[in-house]
């Protein structure tokens, strides 16, 4: 039970750890810094890598306590194991606050990974309408404008200047 717990603890900080990485990450998308940006993915790869070395220890372990308690390891869970050990309530206690602890770090995890997600989404629809919008003024048609010499200037409409200025 010990062992269960350790690797729990430590998946538990792991997925803390990502967490952090994630929330530093969303400032970085709405700023569209992607050197940063990149920078913070490859810590969470280094991060989801460790997470992946544990969650194959606490799969380990789980079997072990299955075969211990003649319990089939694909139907047992750790809110059970936790009612289990209604009988020695100080292992409980810890197995249920690590359990509420990684529960709560990977909800959260989830959550701004989708926010984040969503802003990467609205980040690229904004690319691609200014892609768009580039790509007509090009193909806009020409103006019927003459010079003095009563020579049409072949300007075309929306095609001045070098897109929107904001000092403007």
């Amino acid at each position: 039970m010990e062992n269960l717990i350790e690797v729990l603890e430590l998946q538990s900080a792991e997925y803390e750890a990502l967490l952090g990485l994630s929330m530093k990450k969303t400032p970085v998308i709405v700023a569209g810094a992607m050197e940063e940006l990149a920078k913070i993915t490859d810590e969470e790869q280094s991060v989801v890598s460790k997470i992946s070395r544990l969650e194959q220890r606490r799969e380990e372990v789980f079997t072990d306590i299955a075969n211990v308690i003649n319990k089939d390891v694909k139907t047992l869970k750790l809110s059970d194991l936790i009612e289990m050990l209604a009988s020695r309530p100080e292992e409980q206690q810890k197995l249920a606050r690590i359990h509420d602890r990684l529960h709560s770090a990977v909800h959260e995890v989830k959550r701004v990974n989708e926010q984040n997600r969503i802003l990467i989404e609205n980040a690229l629809e904004m690319v691609e309408f200014d892609m768009n919008m580039l790509q007509a003024m090009k193909t806009a048609p020409e103006t019927a404008n003459y010079d003095r010499g009563a020579y049409n200037t072949g300007a075309h409409m929306g095609a001045g200047g070098s897109g929107f200025d904001a000092r403007q």
